[in-house]
């Protein structure tokens, strides 16, 4: 039999055999070419491609969309708010479902800094679209913040401004600094969902649904 000594001499032998894994936190704040603002821990650092954080996060490759870092020789890829915990899992990629309606169309609702409003996912459309009546609604500042430009209508030429949106959420799948394009007039009635927020989701159909789900 082990002595006393002996089996304790073993036990604590077994816990520094085990693998150390500190705790972390790690989230994206901001996002830019080559560099990321990351909060470890609660505490935020701004961190270049490359360089290594005193918690041992270090980042590898970083654009306005994504950032790759890396922990314990992990590389993970993350978008702007996305986390990751001590576990280094992403969290599950969100899905949101939007039914066709009876004119074949699909709408659902969407929040635009921080206004809610009603959207036809249109994937023709090359940015989001919307009249400047719709605009006012959501209270941009579209004249003073956007560049005049001309675009074709469905009625022909019209004067727009295009703007950048703060935020763009459809069912919890959020994109940050969204291209769109303030028409004057009264075209489209419904604000369309172009390509400049469902480039961030990938698109499948299904049984007359239509699926978003999270790229990052």
């Amino acid at each position: 039999m082990l002595s006393v000594v002996s089996r304790c001499l073993a036990i604590v032998m077994m816990v520094f055999a085990l693998p150390l894994s500190a705790a972390m936190d790690v989230q994206v704040r901001g996002l830019f070419k080559n560099t990321a603002v990351l909060e470890i821990n609660g505490r935020q650092q701004i961190l270049k491609v490359g360089e290594t954080s005193q918690e041992g996060v270090t980042l590898v490759m970083a654009s306005p969309r994504q950032a790759v870092i890396e922990v314990d020789g992990e590389q993970q890829t993350l978008g702007l708010s996305q986390r990751i915990s001590s576990s280094y899992r992403v969290a599950e990629k969100k899905e949101f479902s939007i039914p066709l309606n009876r004119a074949s169309q699909y709408i659902t609702t969407a929040e635009i800094n921080g206004r809610r409003v009603k959207v036809l996912v249109d994937t023709g459309a090359s940015t989001i679209a919307m009249s400047s009546e719709q605009a006012r609604q959501i209270g941009l500042r579209y004249a003073t913040d956007g560049a005049t430009v001309t675009v074709a209508t469905a009625s022909g030429m019209a004067p727009a401004h295009a703007v950048v949106l703060n935020t763009v959420n459809v069912g919890g799948i959020t994109a940050s600094r969204v291209s769109a394009m303030v028409i004057q007039g009264n075209y489209p009635s419904v604000m369309l969902l172009g390509m400049s927020y469902l480039q961030h989701v990938n698109i499948r159909e299904n049984d007359d649904i239509m699926y978003l789900k999270s790229k990052y």
